[in-house]
């Protein structure tokens, strides 16, 4: 088996919400779910932006497990990879990355020309595309908005997987125009103050941080290893 199919096989496994909707990982991602269908009783939360404080933290895995059990409800959930320095969207889910975000913003590709449906009813993906010069300029660009206006009428929810936070700007630049963004953080991983630090970029942008999830928690008396959503 090639390097390629073995990562492609390793990051599929993350979906556990699809290939194991009754575990108590599963539950935990629900539980984030109902946690956002309060938050959005009182105002819209269409566009969900999901990062870290740095590498490794969970996000990716996070973010698709969510928009899994979001389509689950047989919402209509489109999930972006917006992390156009190390993608992984097309390896969870087992797609070409020929086309996507960067060949749409570009204006090189229509959005129903790269879109692609999943394995999982109600869920499509927009990969990254090629990894472009200029990922901070494109996702703030004019381009960007009018994306995400198009996107927004023909989905319920729109979720976007950013790189960290602390790395590179993108993610700042793009949860300002998001409804809300879900910060990530490993337990015993994370540092404190690189955490702390997102939330106060955050919020210096007037970006919604709607809740933190602590990923890798072990939980006594239990050969599982639960994912938490917290609001904050």
């Amino acid at each position: 088996m090639s390097r390629a199919s073995q990562r492609a096989n390793q990051e599929q496994r993350k979906l556990i919400s699809h290939f194991e909707p009754k575990s108590p990982i599963t539950e935990q991602y629900r539980a984030i779910r109902t946690n956002l269908d309060y938050a959005s009783i009182e105002e819209k939360l269409q566009t969900i932006l999901v990062t870290s404080a740095g590498p490794g933290d969970g996000k990716s895995t996070t973010v698709a497990n969510l928009a899994v059990v979001l389509a689950q409800q047989e919402k209509r959930v489109l999930l972006v990879d917006a992390d156009l320095r190390k993608p992984t969207v097309h390896y969870t889910f087992r797609q070409f990355n020929h086309r996507g975000l960067t060949n749409v913003l570009t204006q090189q590709s229509s959005f129903a020309d790269a879109v692609a449906t999943t394995q999982v009813p109600h869920l499509d993906v927009l990969t990254s595309g090629p990894i472009p010069p200029n990922p901070s300029e494109l996702l703030g660009s004019h381009a960007m908005s009018r994306f995400i206006e198009e996107v927004t009428s023909l989905y319920e929810y729109v979720l976007f997987d950013t790189p960290p936070m602390l790395a590179v700007a993108d993610a700042q630049i793009l949860a300002n125009v998001c409804d809300g963004s879900i910060l990530v953080v490993r337990s015993g991983g994370t540092d404190r103050q690189g955490a702390i630090k997102v939330k106060e970029l955050l919020a210096q942008g007037k970006a919604k941080l709607l809740g933190a999830v602590l990923n890798e928690k072990a939980v006594k008396n239990s050969s599982y290893y639960y994912y938490y959503g917290e609001s904050k």
